[in-house]
């Protein structure tokens, strides 16, 4: 059985779960708070970052990339048609890249912003960073999020899924991302009606009811964040 230390609002987490629904992966959540850089946390992964993944008495598997592979090699071969990972190098590829970009490019220009300021630093002491958002970075959030949304509209417009004719792991790597910014009334879905309605399609899956679960004290979700019609 796996153990999972995660943080309901990171994205890199929320992948990791999405990946372990659909797989139908029964594990065991732990909420870690990094920013108190709990001393067994960091005996796990030094770099202190999110998840982490332990399978039985076996090594931490650290980095939500790291966890794709590791979950797929382990239970990808039984999915058949299902299996998030494709079968042809030039499509792996492209499924690699996708994850990668909305994992770290989507991650670093948006959604680390947008969760640090309005979630995470809710949760901290103001001794470690904690207190009211900065308005100037929510601003840039907020301008960068247009074009990662137009870009995930043109994957959308031409492509079944994000990285081809079928959903693989990049569909779960964007979805995760973008449901933080969601939750948060941050996506300006009115935008691009392609990316509007591959989300729809996405949100609607069972894997992704627990996310559309998730809450914040003291911040309920945007109108729209459990809407599977919106």
């Amino acid at each position: 059985m796996l153990k999972i230390f995660h943080h309901p609002f990171s994205a890199s987490s929320r992948f990791v779960r999405l990946m372990c629904a659909e797989y139908g992966v029964q594990a065991e959540y732990v909420v870690e708070r990094p920013w108190d850089r709990r001393r067994e946390f960091l005996i796990m992964n030094p770099a202190g970052t999110l998840p982490v993944v332990v399978e039985n008495d076996g090594p931490p598997i650290c980095g939500p990339m790291v966890a794709m592979e590791y979950i797929d090699e382990t239970r990808g071969y039984a999915m058949g048609d299902r299996r998030l990972m494709p079968n042809h190098a030039e499509t792996r590829a492209e499924v690699r890249r996708l994850v990668e970009w909305f994992l770290l490019k989507f991650e670093a220009e948006v959604t680390g912003y947008l969760v640090q300021e309005k979630i995470y630093k809710l949760e901290m002491p103001r001794g470690l960073g904690g207190g009211e958002p900065d308005s100037t970075v929510l601003r840039a959030a907020r301008s960068n999020i247009r074009h990662h949304l137009k870009y995930v509209g043109y994957l959308a417009a031409t492509r079944d899924w994000l990285a081809g004719p079928r959903m693989t792991f990049a569909d779960l790597a964007a979805a995760a991302t973008l449901s933080c910014a969601d939750y948060l009334g941050e996506v300006p879905w009115d935008d691009d009606d392609h990316a509007r309605h591959w989300y729809a399609r996405i949100k609607s899956r069972p894997s992704f009811r627990p996310l559309l679960a998730d809450r914040i004290l003291a911040m309920p979700p945007s109108s729209t964040y459990a809407d599977l019609d919106f």
